[in-house]
Order: structure tokens, then sequence, then C-alpha cells
């Protein structure tokens, strides 16, 4: 059983800044691709940011424009940990975050999870 356990969320005022980190706990191979989301209210789900196995961020359409500038994305592969440093938050970065993986459960068997979701709340 693979789960990914969120934590970090929460209100923040405007300008303010928050961590989320993403944890992958059972039995598995590895971990590749790590990626966050989010979805507000009557809007569609969004990718925020995205990172590879080695932890490469540095490509074209790794980070929401939206985003760019403010949030860093990152990940500690000894703790099977991915984080969001979101900086200068704004209102409109309001919505549930949630945090996807494309993991291999055993050699040649990779699956996607997702975490539960965590409520980010910024107000003006």
């Amino acid at each position: 059983q693979v789960q990914l356990v969120e934590s970090g969320g929460g209100l923040v005022q405007a300008g303010g800044s928050l961590r989320l980190s993403c944890e992958v706990s059972g039995s598995f191979f590895s971990i590749n691709s790590m990626k966050w989301y989010r979805q507000a209210p009557e809007k569609q789900r969004e990718l925020v940011a995205a990172i590879t196995s080695s932890g490469v961020t540095n490509y074209a359409d790794a980070y929401a424009d939206a985003v760019k500038g403010r949030f860093t994305i990152s990940r500690d592969n000894t703790k099977n940990t991915a984080y969001l440093q979101m900086n200068s938050l704004k209102p409109e970065d309001t919505a549930v975050y949630r945090c996807n993986a494309v993991i291999e459960v055993r050699r040649g068997l990779s699956q996607s999870y997702w975490g539960q979701g965590t409520q980010v709340t910024v107000s003006s």
C-alpha cells in the first residue's frame, strides 16, 4: 500500500509564505516524477509545478506561468518527500493543493498516486 501524505497548508495573509510537504510511504521500488496540482472552486485543476526523478526543474513547462518566480518545487529522495515553497502568496493562489507521483511499485510496474489534498487560503 503506497500513500502520499501532505502537510503544510493553512491560512496566510497576502504576501506571506507557506511550504507544503508530500511524503511517500509504503512499499515501492522508486519514485519517478512528482508534481503539485491545485484546484480552486469552479476552476479546472491545473498543474502548478513538476520535478523529475533527478530533481530537474529548468524546463519550459516546469511551472505554471501564474507562479513563476514565486513558487519553488524541490525533492529530497533520502526522505521520499517533495516540497513546494510558496512565497509572495496572492488571494488567487487559494485552492486545494494535491501532490501527485508516478511510482514504480515494483520493477516494470508504475502507477500514479495522489495525496489527499491540503487547503491553502490566502486572505487579502
